[in-house]
């Protein structure tokens, strides 16, 4: 091992006590609850001071050589440190929140169990410095959130589970495959050796392989990203997750993947307008249909949800225009960044809330916690802060974030028109046209956000007992809870007031990340200009709400009272319309039949060789039927039942027909199993299965001799 053992044992901690807190748990589940609360605690505590002293220390570095075969590589940098210290907060709130959100859940210690070995996961893909060990990481933290997923063990809880579980493992073996194809290549994983390798321009010759290997990565990275089209893992599994864990899903285990598409994006295919056009394709539907799909959700958590994949896309349209603005990217790297970091808060603050009411009522559905928030002024202003983050409101800090990846595409456009840049695959005109899908994007997030504000803080419940309920209800949360939420609304709060004090420091701290090693110009986040692209996308967000919310998902249910439809069809659930029958149906038919016509013509060339080139000589003589045993096994059995018919009647019987001998029917039955045997040695998919079994066990070989 060489380097700064602290890296390992930031990793190393979550690990060690998810299997303490998991003894302690089993006499004592109190006691465990603080001790799980304590873990998360000096992680973050750590990190804060990491973060603190990072201008002090540098870029702290960690080889284990020989882990798993290529070693483990660790790194600490402004990003790293950052995200290192977000996670930890984020994990730090959701524990605390646990203990009482859980209060009445079964098998919390192995929630707790799993939820620590995540953390542990999640840092150590955020402080990897070489793809293997992101891959490593990767894998663990998958397998590890699956338990969070189905931890209600109802039927919808473990189809999402199996959904999501099925998502990440199809995207990890690609992820594999391009980890192969980039190691073949340049026979090293190593990110800084990586982008080496790019910016020296000697790539041509490997260009095809490094694109190949640059599509399997992504292919694996945005699934756990939960980009378009690999989402459908993120809408169902949120709703059935508890609240904690949902807040964790969205808010950083996503930007794993986003982590991923940093490193192939910016540092691989460096300043790549090819691979950039790419990601903001994917970026801007990822974006839209996120919205459109949390603007038609009638489901509390589903909604948020939605609203998660559509910021990712946000995310994704800042990543791509990093590569299609070149050396003038500054404004798309700090909008990617900030705007990472501030959907994981405000997702904080949202899922957290969304689970105070989910605790006390039982309910996720729009009518049936309409009106619960109305005396609640606590919960209010907590929800409020994320709603308006999260709309990119003025003042609140998605409205930075919001505005700088706005400008990097109006740049961009402008740049076009100047001629100064040539056009990929965007024309001018084509921009305009992605500024715009831009700015209603957000006037969706706007309007479906005041859609679940005002339901469950301004209008009342159509049942008037149950208002009255909600109203006199006013413990409704305890004070660790309240702790957890007041906290994390007031990180959100700090970053959006002062931008150029506290939002524009931390796109300095970790833009480099991104490959971004010039000076950004300073930006008037409060001018006219910017203010009027809020403007626009709010004045958007009210006409859509307006026009469609109250009007279209509004109807009068048996009573006669005005209550939210769900307008959407399950017909276009993209998992049911075409993943499943793909996976589960058409795929396995066309192998099936493949196998069988493979089977079928490779028999009908033996048959004709045996008939023609390899034609049987002529028989000299009847070849004998059956074998010595058949022979002798036979022949007793006919002497016996000879016997016995002899005995019983006292005289002799007259002798069966040949067919009746045991001996015939034991050699004809001999001649049957080895004719049959002789198919099956004979066809393809005996072959196949023969050569299945010595593949497994060369792997098998290769592990344990690695």
């Amino acid at each position: 091992m060489e380097g700064n053992g602290l890296l390992l044992v930031l990793v190393g901690i979550p690990f060690l006590g998810a299997l303490i807190s998991y003894g302690i748990g089993r006499k004592n589940k109190t006691l465990r609850d603080r001790f799980a609360d304590g873990v998360t605690i000096v992680e973050f505590l750590i990190f804060l001071g990491l973060f603190i002293q990072i201008h002090t220390t540098g870029n702290l570095q960690f080889v284990w050589k020989g882990f798993c075969g290529l070693g483990m590589s660790l790194s600490l940098d402004g990003f790293r440190v950052l995200y290192g210290l977000v996670a930890s907060f984020m994990w730090m709130m959701t524990t605390l929140f646990s203990k009482e959100y859980l209060a009445h859940y079964r098998n919390r210690n192995r929630y707790y169990l799993f939820v620590l070995f995540t953390l542990g996961a999640t840092v150590g893909v955020f402080l990897s410095a070489d793809l293997y060990t992101t891959f490593i990481f990767f894998e663990i933290m998958s397998f590890t959130s699956y338990v969070w997923v189905a931890q209600e063990e109802t039927k919808g809880a473990l189809r999402a589970a199996e959904t999501y579980l099925a998502i990440a493992v199809m995207g990890g073996l690609v992820m594999l495959m391009g980890l192969f194809l980039l190691y073949d290549t340049f026979g090293t994983l190593n990110m800084d050796t990586l982008h080496e390798f790019m910016i020296s321009g000697n790539i041509a010759a490997s260009a095809n392989k490094l694109y190949a290997a640059g599509l399997c990565l992504l292919f694996g990275f945005g699934a756990k990203a939960g980009a378009f089209p690999l989402h459908i893992w993120l809408p169902k599994a949120h709703p059935v997750a508890p609240a904690p864990a949902s807040a964790l899903l969205s808010g950083i285990l996503t930007k794993a993947g986003v982590f991923g598409i940093i490193i192939v994006s910016c540092q691989m295919f460096y300043h790549d307008g090819i691979w950039g056009t790419l990601i903001l394709t994917i970026g801007v539907i990822t974006m839209f249909l996120g919205a459109v799909l949390a603007l038609y959700s009638v489901n509390l958590k589903r909604t948020l949800a939605c609203s998660s994949l559509s910021q990712i896309g946000f995310i994704m349209v800042g990543i791509g225009m990093t590569g299609l603005l070149g050396e003038e990217n500054a404004l798309a790297v700090r909008g990617s960044l900030l705007h990472m970091v501030n959907h994981s808060l405000i997702k904080l603050v949202l899922f957290m809330a969304a689970g105070v009411v989910f605790m006390n009522l039982h309910e996720l559905s729009l009518n049936e916690i309409r009106g619960f928030g109305r005396k609640k002024p606590l919960l209010n202003l907590i929800f409020l802060s994320g709603a308006l983050g999260i709309a990119g409101v003025p003042l609140f800090n998605g409205y930075v974030s919001k505005t700088l990846l706005h400008e990097s595409i109006v740049e961009y456009r402008e740049l076009l028109a100047e001629s100064i840049v040539s056009p990929i695959l965007y024309s001018g005109s084509a921009m305009t046209v992605i500024e715009w899908i831009f700015l209603i994007s957000g006037g969706l997030t706007a309007a479906y956000m005041t859609k679940l504000y005002l339901c469950i803080f301004i209008e009342k419940n159509t049942d008037v007992a149950k208002q009255e309920a909600f109203d006199e209800k006013k413990n409704y949360m305890d004070p660790v809870s309240a702790f957890a939420l007041c906290g994390s609304a007031a990180a959100v709060l700090a970053l959006g007031v002062i931008p150029s004090l506290t939002m524009d420091k931390l796109a300095d701290l970790g833009q480099s990340f991104f490959a971004f090693d010039g000076e950004a110009h300073a930006v008037s986040y409060f001018s006219l200009t910017n203010l009027k692209g809020s403007a626009i996308s709010l004045c958007i967000g009210g006409l859509i709400y307006v026009l469609i919310v109250r009007t279209y998902m509004m109807g009068r249910n048996e009573d006669q009272k005005l209550c939210y439809r769900n307008r959407w069809s399950e017909k276009l659930d993209l998992e049911n319309l075409v993943y499943r029958p793909v996976l589960m149906k058409i795929l396995p038919f066309i192998g099936v039949l493949v196998c069988r016509i493979g089977d079928t013509l490779l028999d009908s060339i033996v048959v004709a060789l045996r008939k023609t080139v390899y034609r049987d000589s002529p028989l000299t003589h009847e070849l004998e039927e059956g074998t010595w045993l058949t022979h002798i096994l036979g022949s007793a059995l006919d002497h016996l039942r000879y016997g016995v018919n002899c005995f019983r009647s006292r005289k002799s019987e007259k002798k069966p027909c040949y067919e009746k001998y045991y001996e015939h029917k034991l050699a004809r039955k001999h001649d049957q199993i080895r004719e049959n045997g002789g198919v099956i040695t004979r066809s393809m998919s005996f072959g196949l299965f023969l050569f299945c079994i010595g593949f497994v066990l060369t792997v098998l070989y290769l592990l344990l001799i690695i």
